[in-house]
């Protein structure tokens, strides 16, 4: 399916304005997110090779400028302009599986005008979406603290493609499996699945359709108990099953709890399957899940091994969408590049003028310290100190000085409209994910009130986007 109009219709039509003028300078626009999607102290980046694969894609095909002519708003010198069109900017961007905060651009286009303005709907559906749900899915493993997590969410995801995109940045959030077959034949994620009640149900009783998943699945049963009653008969009929399979030598044996009070019936089944004899069976639970009710269950000491979240992880839950924007930071001029800004009268919408690049401050140990948005071409190394102005623009600012390296966060990964670094294995992603995170101070981790990362500005951007500002403010009082 040839996706090149999912944009909005806005975008063709400042694109036609933009042909009509004769206005197609060369510009540079930031994508970013104003707030940590969950109330949380990090986001996971994700996305990006999909985005890339649909940007490199775009061709309007013939039936796409018939569709277009048909709306009776665009001229046919327009349409017959985007016959031949493909994009041929160039695109850095952050590595997915990237911890990013506020403020800081996640991807930077350059780009003619036109094409700048026509990938941004579905660049920032794409990038938004898969970095939300790559998020939740970290704070998810998190508090299941080293439990397995199993993303369940293809029946309740936002349609198809949702799905398919939720299966794949959940993997790279760190889920350790999916149960969308799909995703794991086009990502090279693992699938994973047990049982439906509806098993239980086709058999003449719950023992019966126990044996009978045990017979065709010996080393790899998990039954689901409640379908009738947990306690009374589902574990019972279950670790009579257990046993038959381990006095034949078969391992990875267990249940799984889909509903009820989750913490007082692992407890009660844990019990009941070491006093038979079962001690390595594990305990699964799904049923609604989020960070916070695996987070108390834990606090609580239920004994569960691993967990499937569906609804609330593919969907983002509390928090269904990252408020990821796409401004214009800078365009050729006759003299060269002119820094751009948007002047806003909420302090946190102003945006960051110019060229710019992200600088990350790590100790020894490799710990995150602080990201530094600065111009591009500032000098940037160790050995010397740095202020870092707060983004809003105000009076507070630090001086860092103690750390061992600077590493800049945006690399090229498209010019001249060409993809110029191979397509990530989605694995090396998660692991890219995870050790991020494992350099992130625990207090920046937690799910409740976290430590702010430090994301500043550098001498020299402060200094121009003071500067505009005071320009914009003086143009204003003219008019």
């Amino acid at each position: 399916m040839n996706l090149t109009l999912l944009t909005d219709y806005y975008e063709l039509s400042m694109m036609q304005g933009y042909f009509l003028q004769g206005e197609n300078p060369s510009v540079v626009f930031d994508l970013f997110f104003r707030r940590q999607p969950f109330g949380g102290g990090f986001s996971i980046f994700a996305g990006l090779q999909n985005a890339l694969e649909w940007i490199s894609s775009i061709s309007f095909q013939p039936d796409d400028l018939a569709y277009l002519e048909s709306l009776g708003t665009f001229r046919p010198e327009f349409l017959h302009s985007l016959a031949g069109f493909r994009f041929r900017g160039d695109i850095d961007a952050m590595e997915e599986g990237t911890l990013a905060f506020p403020g800081e651009p996640l991807v930077r286009i350059r780009a003619s005008l036109i094409e700048a303005q026509l990938i941004e709907s579905a660049l920032l559906a794409i990038l938004n979406f898969q970095t939300l749900i790559a998020t939740k899915t970290a704070r998810i493993r998190l508090a299941a603290n080293g439990g397995a997590v199993v993303e369940f969410g293809l029946r309740r995801a936002q349609g198809i493609d949702g799905a398919l995109s939720a299966s794949r940045a959940a993997y790279i959030g760190g889920a350790a499996a999916t149960s969308n077959t799909l995703a794991g034949k086009i990502y090279g994620i693992p699938v994973r699945g047990t049982m439906a009640h509806s098993w239980i149900m086709a058999f003449p009783n719950e023992r019966a359709a126990f044996e009978a998943y045990a017979a065709c699945y010996p080393d790899g049963s998990l039954l689901l108990i409640d379908t009738y009653d947990t306690l009374s008969s589902g574990i019972e009929n279950a670790i009579a099953v257990g046993l038959k399979l381990k006095a034949a030598g078969h391992k990875s044996f267990g249940v799984r709890l889909d509903s009820g009070d989750l913490e007082y019936l692992s407890k009660k089944v844990r019990t009941r399957l070491d006093e038979a004899g079962l001690p390595d069976a594990t305990i699964m639970a799904s049923n609604e899940l989020d960070e916070h009710i695996i987070h108390q269950l834990i606090t609580r000491g239920a004994p569960i091994n691993a967990w499937g979240v569906g609804t609330k992880l593919v969907t983002g839950g509390d928090d269904p969408a990252l408020t990821g924007v796409y401004k214009m930071a800078a365009r050729e001029g006759r003299d060269g590049w002119v820094p751009t800004i948007k002047v806003s009268n909420n302090p946190e919408k102003v945006t960051n003028p110019g060229i710019k690049q992200v600088w990350r401050f790590t100790s020894g140990d490799g710990s995150l310290l602080a990201d530094l948005i600065c111009l591009e071409g500032e000098a940037m190394g160790t050995g010397k100190s740095y202020t870092f102005h707060h983004p809003m623009g105000d009076y507070r600012s630090f001086l860092l000085d103690h750390y061992d390296a600077v590493t800049p966060l945006l690399l090229p990964c498209m010019r001249g409209g060409l993809i110029t670094r191979p397509a990530p294995e989605i694995q090396m992603l998660q692991n890219r994910a995870r050790a991020e995170l494992d350099r992130l101070d625990d207090t920046y981790r937690r799910l409740i009130n976290p430590h702010v990362y430090k994301v500043s500005l550098s001498d020299a951007l402060t200094d121009l986007k003071s500067r505009l500002i005071r320009e914009n403010l003086t143009r204003g009082a003219q008019r």
